[in-house]
């Protein structure tokens, strides 16, 4: 099924289940020992002083006492409210102030100069993406080095002279316009793409005519979480777009914070104007829902796919457009929508179309089977469901794409470890094993009617190699069409190491060590924690160059702690971190963090921890519950107000892992751990009355219209309150800041050098923070 080509990226790679959580993880191997420790275990904070020499006079912030909320008899003041407003002028100034504040810590942290110059130095490399096919042409992305965004080139064939046809850095001079989406037409004459701006989710599509890259007049505005699907007549194609802000909201989009409601489905056709789309679907009944479309490959059926939250469900529609006797010019200028059929009208379940032969489907569903399997369906018997590959008993399903006309490839994760497979498309039968390397497969190029498929493999010590493979032959064969190398990186120096650790129910959870090779386990290294612990997303083997500038100059051990909530095990193991449950999420994590020390890799006061979005969420939660165990936290834009985040633009889809305040019993589970409403003073809990909180960097965006930067703001304002403004000279001496960023997002399209500058601030903070030095 369109799209072909499918790119599995750390944000947006979903996968499922688990048939139960106590089914646990492979045990470790044999020459490590496990240490169970409970959630009882303390350490003592008392060596943790302020590695900052200055007194920090943190900016006071007004505190409004009459804004009180009722949740079902509980009263809870907000007396930061007024930073939900990003226009105010008292808001931009609370921002300045704290910019100012965080300048003047960074400007004491004596390595950002230097982590700054190898971090780049190392960043200027060479980085392909594998290529994909379009009628007669290839296309692949493709990065020089230090270029703000990535580059679309285009050949006619794979020998061919590659031209550029889409640079994105031409569009502005900071490199903050980036590719947000793209889809090539069936007849390679045309690229539909869309671009946002400043990190803004909001995306603008344009035409280019690819024979000599003329930019049509087509502009379509008002586009979010949308892909882009031709028509196979090339005569247009279907997207999604929200109703244009009122008059005087559209000043910079992406600040602000109002609900997106009342997705839409339209088709543009091309050289008309926007306003003349055709309205395909829309359900004004029920705002919050989101729309998906795509071609079946052989350009018969329009499939609509529907989803109300971030759980992993959706109804399926279908539409035969060859059934439209005037096609779809016939609903110019009409009020009727399109006419679909449903096939699946409810929502217990995710179902994804991987192929048709006319009116036979092959879906990838959990439907019963919480790892996933592959199911068919004959839409002229739309009752009888069989299966086609059953639900595998340790592994998940997460790819299935039709190849070589008859043929399946299946990506299954393993332990957190990608597995490719070819079965046969009507049996399911296996046919190969793809040998891989311990790591991830990231980008997949592949079409039925080709037998060549393009795919790249990447993991904490390898930049990324793509194989092509001929299935063509009785035995695949699978060569190198390219290696990403790393000038000056040396994999031979490091080793990664994969543990099995025990919360605090004793569910084993998986964890990645990477360290250089035969560090002595003394407690003496710098540690780095990450991790993210949510809405069935998997945190796989990948490639960092700053991660490796880390292990190189600073000593440090980095860990990835692949706990609840996400989709490393399957949906078991997902809803086992979510709504009454999340709680796991953050014992999953202190459970890593304290085999970490126990273990003798680290020591409370060198052991940083970190994670964006869900996992800025977790950094702060876990902050709050297990002050004494960390000396660092970097936590960006995180989900901080957890009473309140259903109120600003997608927040409504994400209760479907959080709960929402707004349900009694959720709110219950949610008070307990919202990290703006559970700040408190670790010396007046603990018997050494030198507790404090590790030194902490909040990090946000100004266009972040994701996770709006008022979550961020709001918790800073109230960590600096509670442990220092307040009282005239507490404890808490290592310092809490934010890294407020201007014309970004939540993370996606930011240019290189931001994405540079932002690493040699939070790492600086961190290497002085956890008293590392510099290794040349």
């Amino acid at each position: 099924m369109n799209p072909s080509r499918l790119r599995l990226l750390h944000s947006n790679t979903s996968t499922v289940s688990l048939l139960s959580i106590y089914n646990k993880p492979k045990p470790p191997s044999d020459n490590y020992t496990i240490t169970l420790l409970t959630s009882s275990t303390r350490f003592s904070t008392s060596a943790m002083s302020s590695a900052f020499q200055k007194h920090l006079n943190y900016p006071l912030a007004r505190r409004d006492s009459s804004v009180v909320d009722d949740y079902f008899g509980t009263k809870l003041p907000d007396p930061y409210r007024w930073l939900e407003d990003p226009d105010s002028e008292e808001t931009k100034e609370f921002v300045k102030n704290q910019v100012k504040l965080t300048d003047s810590i960074l400007q004491e942290c004596e390595l950002r100069d230097k982590l700054k110059d190898k971090i780049t130095e190392l960043f200027d490399y060479p980085r392909y993406y594998a290529p994909f096919k379009r009628c007669d042409k290839y296309f692949y992305f493709y990065n020089s080095g230090l270029q703000p965004q990535t580059v679309l080139y285009l050949q006619d064939n794979l020998d061919a002279k590659s031209e550029i046809l889409l640079d994105p850095n031409q569009h502005c001079d900071d490199g903050t316009v980036a590719l947000s989406t793209y889809s090539v037409s069936e007849d390679a004459k045309y690229l539909a793409y869309g671009l946002s701006s400043s990190g803004s989710d909001w995306v603008t599509i344009k035409v280019m005519r690819i024979e000599d890259r003329n930019v049509e007049p087509d502009t379509l505005s008002w586009v979010k979480f949308s892909g882009i699907t031709w028509t196979h007549d090339n005569k247009g194609f279907f997207y999604n777009r929200y109703p244009a802000p009122n008059e005087g909201q559209t000043s910079d989009a992406g600040t602000e914070t109002n609900s997106n409601l009342n997705q839409e489905l339209y088709y543009h056709f091309l050289g008309t104007d926007q306003s003349e789309d055709i309205l395909c679907w829309k359900d004004p009944e029920n705002p919050k829902h989101f729309f998906g479309s795509e071609v079946t490959d052989d350009g018969k059926y329009l499939l609509l796919s529907t989803t109300e939250s971030c759980e992993v469900v959706n109804k399926v529609y279908y539409l035969d457009l060859t059934s439209l006797s005037s096609g779809l010019e016939s609903f110019r200028g009409g009020k009727e929508l399109l006419p679909f059929t449903k096939l699946v009208d409810n929502f217990d379940a995710s179902y994804g179309a991987i192929a048709n032969d006319d009116t036979v489907f092959t879906f990838r569903t959990n439907k019963d089977a919480p790892k996933y399997k592959l199911v068919r369906v004959d839409l002229k018997s739309p009752g009888i469901w069989t299966d086609v590959i059953p639900q595998s008993e340790n592994d998940v399903l997460e790819v299935a794409l039709p190849v070589n006309k008859t043929q399946l490839l299946v990506c299954y994760l393993r332990d957190v470890k990608h597995v490719l497979e070819v079965r046969d498309l009507e049996t399911g039968s296996l046919l190969h094993h793809l040998p891989l390397d311990i790591g991830s497969v990231d980008d997949i190029s592949a079409e039925r009617k080709d037998s060549v498929v393009f795919f790249r493999f990447t993991s904490f010590l390898a930049p990324g190699i793509i194989y092509q493979c001929d299935l063509n032959t009785d035995a695949p064969e699978m060569k190198i069409f390219r290696e990403i190398v790393v000038p000056k990186f040396e994999r031979s120096e490091f080793e990664v190491d994969q543990v099995f650790v025990p919360s605090k129910d004793g569910t084993k959870i998986p964890m990645f060590i990477v360290a250089r090779k035969g560090i002595k386990l003394d407690g003496s290294h710098p540690c780095l924690l990450y991790g993210y612990g949510g809405f069935n997303i998997s945190i796989t083997p990948s490639f960092s160059v700053t991660r490796v500038v880390l292990l190189k100059h600073l000593g440090a051990i980095y860990c990835i702690a692949n706990i609840r909530g996400g989709g490393e095990y399957g949906e078991e193991w997902h809803k086992a971190g979510t709504v009454a449950k999340k709680q796991n999420c953050f014992d999953d994590f202190t459970s890593a963090a304290e085999f970490l020390v126990s273990n003798g890799y680290t020591q409370p006061k060198k052991l940083c921890i970190e994670g964006g979005s869900n996992g800025g969420l977790l950094v702060g939660a876990c902050i709050n519950q297990r002050p004494d165990i960390f000396g660092c936290a970097l936590a960006h834009v995180g989900v901080m107000d957890m009473l309140r985040f259903h109120k600003f633009t997608v927040g409504h889809a994400w209760t479907s892992d959080y709960g929402c305040s707004d349900k009694e019993e959720e709110f219950q589970s949610l008070i307990k751990y919202s990290p703006v409403h559970n700040v408190r003073r670790p010396w007046e809990e603990s018997s050494n009355p030198m507790s404090q909180y590790p030194s902490t960097m909040l990090l946000t965006a100004d266009h972040d219209d994701r996770v709006v930067p008022l979550h961020s703001l709001k918790l800073l304002a109230t960590m600096q309150h509670i442990l220092a403004t307040s009282l005239e000279n507490g404890p808490q001496k290592n310092p809490i800041i934010g890294r407020i960023e201007c014309k970004a997002g939540h993370g996606a399209g930011r240019p290189t050098q931001k994405q540079i500058d932002e690493a040699a601030d939070r790492y600086s903070f961190m290497a002085k923070v956890v008293d590392a030095s510099w290794i040349d």
